[in-house]
């Protein structure tokens, strides 16, 4: 670091096209807002160089591990193969990028000894603390693989005061390493998109504006089964007029809601997932077409389609538990994730009542104009200069 300038390694795995087939998860889509405001606030903040590196798939194959990685500079080994190095040499060896920088900034759990400061964004402890949630494939040897991996870091950031308390518990993570830091969103989610943008992928889609809408990868944490359940007791003539839209590519441990969702097609119900939905403009026309976001998960470190839902000018139907309530900050019904009926009631309230329509939408944009990527990154540069 030369005259206060910092020159900043991000990881960036989890936006390679290659690796992530083109869709962006919500880890995805914060390490994207953090590649994309740290370039651009770079002069302002005296950030001399920002970086990106990634960890390829193990490969056995010379070149092709390499050829994977197009937006960040390539690791020399994949993650796997990093964390064996790490667990057999002493601790006094460490990694070094491609190229040299003050800090790195990891946006995961893949996390190695570095040759310089590493911070490292934590979003939840859902793997340790409810396991059965998670992809069966390998689980002990991940957890355990995280939580020392999370131990590595210098200095953690959090993205909501609910997760340092599991930070803390379960990756015995020190307090006063951890600083919180909110996700946000971009300044075009802000802007309404053209009509006619929206009506062509309504029409693509074959969808029709005022739906019920959810956004996230299908997996039990997110409760969709409890969403599909609560649309389906709505009264047939709402039914008939708004749509179940599900945005999100399958997960794990979802064959059963998958066979639910294609049942209630079946049977006439209109339901819709839309699985490959990958394009960035399109779900915002999606979002800005909505009659009601649904979105009552049963654990969130944040929740990023909250503030994207906000800003979009839908109102809002979120959990009372964990994380939520403190994204919403009252601009949306919280309800028990736990009960049918709630959400239903809610989502009934919600197309019925033009009055408290209108408190949420409002409540909704004016929240979403408090959390900003550029407040993010802002406060992120705070910790690098701390850490340095």
């Amino acid at each position: 670091m030369s005259n206060g300038a910092i020159r900043v390694g991000l990881s960036t795995s989890t936006i390679e096209p290659a690796l992530t087939h083109g869709r962006l998860d919500g880890i995805g889509v914060y390490t994207n807002a953090l590649l994309q405001g740290l370039s651009s606030l770079a002069v302002a903040a005296d950030i001399s160089q920002v970086q990106g590196f990634s960890f390829p798939h193990l490969s056995f194959r010379q070149g092709v591990a390499a050829a994977q990685c197009t937006v960040g500079r390539p690791m020399p080994h994949s993650f796997v193969v990093s964390s064996v190095i790490d667990s057999v040499t002493p601790k006094a060896i460490k990694h070094r990028l491609p190229m040299p920088v003050d800090v790195v900034h990891v946006t995961d759990y893949r996390i190695i000894r570095m040759n310089c400061p590493i911070v490292a964004t934590l979003h939840d402890a859902i793997p340790l603390q409810y396991p059965e949630w998670c992809s069966p494939r390998l689980r002990q040897q991940k957890n355990w693989l995280q939580k020392k991996a999370a131990q590595k870091a210098d200095h953690v950031i959090a993205l909501s005061h609910f997760s340092v308390l599991e930070l803390v518990k379960f990756f015995g993570i020190n307090e006063q390493c951890i600083t919180v830091v909110p996700c946000g969103v971009a300044d075009e989610w802000l802007q309404a998109p053209a009509q006619d943008a929206i009506d062509a992928t309504l029409a693509q889609h074959g969808l029709q504006p005022g739906y019920f809408l959810f956004v996230g990868t299908l997996q039990p944490r997110k409760n969709i089964e409890r969403i599909l359940m609560a649309y389906l007791g709505l009264p047939a003539e709402i039914r008939a007029v708004r749509q179940l839209v599900i945005v999100g590519r399958a997960g794990w441990q979802c064959d059963l809601l998958i066979k639910k969702i294609l049942a209630a097609q079946q049977c006439g119900e209109h339901v819709v997932w839309l699985n490959s939905l990958s394009s960035g403009e399109q779900l915002r026309h999606v979002y800005k077409a909505a009659g009601v976001f649904v979105f009552p998960s049963l654990h969130e470190g944040f929740g990023i389609p909250v503030t994207e839902a906000f800003a979009s000018g839908v109102p809002v139907i979120t959990s009372n538990t964990t994380s939520l309530p403190e994204v919403s900050a009252g601009a949306a019904l919280e309800v028990s994730p736990l009960s049918i009926n709630e959400i239903g009631t809610a989502m009934l309230d919600l197309v019925r009542d033009e009055q408290l329509r209108a408190r949420c939408i409002a409540a909704g944009l004016q929240r979403a104009s408090q959390l900003t990527w550029r407040h993010t990154i802002e406060k992120t540069i705070e910790v690098y200069r701390s850490v340095l």
